[in-house]
């Protein structure tokens, strides 16, 4: 470099001027050097870590919540609006006490159904187009139940909207927590939780408003009751979910486990510029790792060397940068090839190959202990609740006939509230079945019917709340842990209640303490599952928790035939089972994702 330096320069100037000179240009190709090592440490491949970090947080994450919302109380109604029509659909629909726990369950039953089909097509498909085929078939089975003019069909469209709403459910938490970092990410599950009891919270709002009146509508030849247009618009929330998800883009870490880096690019930077409110380009990323995990990409791996020497001929000429910041794409497109020159016969046994790992070491022994700690947590959880506003509605009758009747009437105790409710379904079934008796079915639903529920909702709200502060600093573990036993501690107790506030104080913290532990199962399975087998294995906790869902709300109503103690005893059992089994769990406080 030197010679060519003295051959190109005058011979007649000074030395010192040779000298000066030769240091001007020594300096700039000092500072050309420092450039090119930027520009080639700006092409270093990024982990999706690294690079949804680099994405920020703001008004895309904000935005992402608002339209989670809707998408959360599309769920909670699908699973929980039979519980609230309950004591006003019993006269129309002539429901005996298992009938009641039927259309609890049967929105479970179809949960289950679909769990396995969910969880494939979503790690084989995607996130988001999931999620806008899933809401949208689910409005359709909400109104189909809305019109249904006996119990037969209204259980029929039930199991269908289970069926619809599984996959929904389970793409939901794995969409919201790949499109955030781990800084963030144990934080936002508990945002979903808040979510969740923002529409808890909304539901018994919506049952106050709409239930207490007696509506008869004539439409279609059809006759809708009060109970039928609350159903109707439980259906608004996943209409708005069907609109509000294709303005989002697919979950960047699935796109990447999939060798689609390019469009995971545009992810990044979509959320990039969303959040820092600066131009796509600016996105400080300009290479993605490659992640893809197909078996094509594994026996022709991408050689890094020859990309790494292109490089380096690009920097040396400062007409093509252009050229370079194009590079990663030009070389996604090498597994964007791959991918499809699979037929799509391949797709179904790519997913068969998939699945593969969670029938070996280390995920068997792994996936089965989340599946049993999943099936003891909803069954309780979701036992309880759905039967607390059959509950509270007995209650809150029952209290009615105490202030008639003070000598006969002494105390609220749950034991008595039971006895009482078994008693009252039998005779409403009797009247209503018997046409020209003399007893008569009637529906004593008021405002203060779901009061009761109301506050169990809030109590959920402020809870998770301060979950949320305290999820980072004590993990994820540990509050599972301690949610479970006081849920376990909560149900019975219940056994000994003696008035409706110690009723509502317990059953408003088991609720609380429940709902928690769900949400945190979730959460610690996505962090102890790699990419590949998250949502299905989500899917599949899912469908062993409704399982327990399913069951429970059979049994429960069984149980309250033989007694006080059994439907409580057997709550409190699963949840501190669930409890110890949550204590033994391999998690890492904000482990990253794998």
């Amino acid at each position: 470099m030197s010679q060519n330096l003295k051959d190109s320069l005058p011979k007649e100037l000074p030395i010192g001027t040779l000298t000066d000179h030769g240091k001007e240009q020594t300096k700039q190709q000092s500072t050309e050097t420092t450039d090119d090592k930027t520009e080639i440490a700006q092409l270093t491949p990024a982990d999706f870590e690294t690079a949804i970090d680099a994405a920020g947080f703001g008004m895309f994450n904000i935005l992402l919540l608002v339209a989670g919302l809707p998408a959360a109380m599309g769920t909670v109604y699908e699973t929980s609006t039979m519980s609230y029509i309950l004591p006003s659909a019993e006269c129309d629909l002539k429901l005996s006490l298992l009938d009641k726990g039927i259309l609890n369950a049967v929105t479970y039953a179809g949960m289950i159904s679909s769990a396995v089909l969910w969880g494939y097509l979503a790690d084989i498909k995607g996130r988001r187009n999931l999620l806008v085929v899933g809401y949208i078939a689910d409005s359709i089975c909400v109104l189909g139940g809305a019109f249904s003019q006996s119990v037969i069909p209204l259980m029929i469209f039930k199991y269908l909207g289970g069926f619809c709403m599984s996959g929904p459910f389970a793409v939901l938490m794995t969409y919201l927590t790949e499109l955030h970092g781990r800084r963030h990410r144990q934080r936002i599950m508990m945002m979903v939780g808040i979510m969740f009891s923002l529409a808890t919270l909304s539901l018994p709002c919506l049952a106050m408003l709409i239930l207490p009146y007696n509506w008869d509508i004539k439409i279609f030849g059809l006759s809708l009751h009060t109970w039928q247009v609350f159903v109707a618009i439980t259906a608004t929330p996943s209409i708005l979910s069907f609109i509000l998800f294709p303005f989002f883009p697919e979950s960047p870490k699935f796109l990447m486990s999939k060798g689609r880096n390019a469009e995971a690019m545009e992810a990044f930077k979509f959320i990039y510029a969303l959040n820092t409110h600066k131009s796509r380009n600016d996105y400080p990323i300009k290479l993605l790792a490659n992640e893809l995990t197909d078996s094509t990409t594994q026996d022709k791996p991408v050689d890094n060397s020859e990309k790494s020497k292109d490089i380096e001929i690009k920097l040396s000429n400062e007409n093509e940068v252009s050229t370079i910041e194009q590079d990663p794409e030009l070389g996604n497109n090498k597994n964007e090839n791959i991918s499809e020159k699979d037929p799509k016969a391949s797709s179904l046994r790519s997913g068969f190959t998939q699945l593969r790992p969670l029938f070996t070491k280390p995920y068997l022994g792994l996936s089965l202990w989340v599946y049993l700690l999943n099936f003891c947590v909803l069954l309780g959880q979701n036992t309880m609740r759905l039967w607390l506003p059959q509950l509270f509605a007995s209650i809150n009758e029952y209290e009615g006939l105490a202030a008639q009747q003070e000598d006969e009437f002494h105390e609220t105790s749950m034991c008595t509230i039971l006895e009482y409710s078994v008693n009252r379904t039998q005779c409403q079934l009797e009247a209503a079945s018997l046409a020209g008796s003399d007893m008569e079915c009637t529906v004593n639903v008021s405002a203060a019917t779901y009061s009761n529920n109301l506050i169990v909702s809030a109590a959920g709200l402020v809870s998770y709340m301060l979950a949320g502060f305290l999820v980072n600093l004590v993990g994820v573990k540990r509050i599972l842990t301690l949610c479970l036993f006081c849920a376990g501690c909560c149900s019975i107790g219940l056994y000994w209640s003696n008035s409706a506030a110690t009723t509502v104080a317990l059953a408003s913290l088991f609720v609380t303490m429940g709902s928690i532990s769900g949400t945190s199962v979730i959460s610690a399975s996505v962090n102890l599952f790699p990419t590949s087998l998250r949502t299905m294995i989500v899917s599949l906790e899912m469908m062993f928790g409704r399982l327990g869902s399913l069951l429970g709300n059979i049994f429960f109503p069984a149980l309250m035939g033989l007694g006080c103690i059994p439907p409580f005893f057997m709550i409190s059992l699963f949840m501190l089972s669930g409890c110890l089994m949550a204590a033994f769990l391999p998690l890492k406080n904000k482990a990253a994702l794998k």
